[in-house]
């Protein structure tokens, strides 16, 4: 192989991955059999395979137990709106990690006591194993889960206060802003950090989706005086969702 020659099987993938996205293959459509796939493009079974391996893994195809690989319905990509906080207005959890105002949904969600791992410890500037109260959401709309999120905030700084527990108390169900100024904290920053990654097993379970799917990850942190109050990882489907960011021009 020359240098910069795609091996063979991401030959076949991207050809076959092109008659996909071009409504040459349309959804519910039966791939090709190996044996097709071999005889039509001249390789070996292994190149086959290995080129539907790839199609799976993109999420274009999916196999059928005694029925064959078949190609996957494409969702038609949605947008969550994001703005960073908004300091005023009381915003509910589903509202602060989503800014559309015209969007409407729910969540759920269960909190428990734990110790920061060294990655969560240097987010929230503790030592690794101090308690920290954890909260696990799945915020859905129109029924269907569209994004998870975990927080975790400094037992040290809510403990013993009317806000240790996220979803409880007299400003249960409220945002991280309004719930820290009712213990004179004052939030003065958030950061976002965009990643993404194959989603976990127990992820992609939740939201709906399928081995080998990505999901994009937002690592969020909110600052007093640059000390962090709470930290968060938000998981979304990358197949399902765009994540765009509304900033205000200072």
């Amino acid at each position: 192989m020359t240098f910069g020659e795609q091996p063979a099987y991401l030959r076949v993938a991207g050809d076959l991955r092109k008659k996909i996205v071009d409504g040459l293959l349309p959804p519910h459509t039966r791939l090709p059999s190996q044996a097709r796939i071999r005889e039509e493009y001249g390789v070996s079974d292994t190149v086959a395979l290995e080129a539907r391996k790839v199609l799976m893994a993109e999420g274009l195809v999916e196999g059928r137990s005694g029925s064959g690989t078949y190609v996957r319905e494409r969702p038609v990509p949605r947008q969550i709106a994001r703005s960073g906080y908004r300091p005023s207005g009381g915003a509910t959890p589903y509202r602060q990690e989503q800014a559309d105002a015209a969007s409407r949904g729910t969540w759920e969600s269960s909190s428990e006591q734990s110790e920061a791992s060294g990655a969560i410890a240097e987010r929230l500037g503790v030592q690794t194993g101090e308690r920290v109260m954890c909260t696990r959401y799945v915020f859905r709309e129109g029924g269907e889960a569209m994004m998870l999120s975990t927080s975790w905030e400094p037992l040290a700084l809510t403990g013993r206060t009317p806000v240790m527990l996220p979803e409880e108390g007299p400003l249960g169900g409220m945002g991280v802003v309004e719930r820290m100024a009712a213990i004179d904290v004052v939030v003065d920053n958030v950061t976002e950090e965009v990643g993404a990654r194959p989603g976990l097993a127990e992820e992609l379970h939740a939201l709906g989706g399928v081995p080998g799917h990505v999901v994009l990850v937002v690592q969020r942190t909110f600052y007093a005086s640059g000390r962090p109050v709470e930290t968060a990882d938000v998981v979304i489907p990358a197949d399902r969702y765009r994540v765009a960011y509304h900033l205000p021009v200072r």
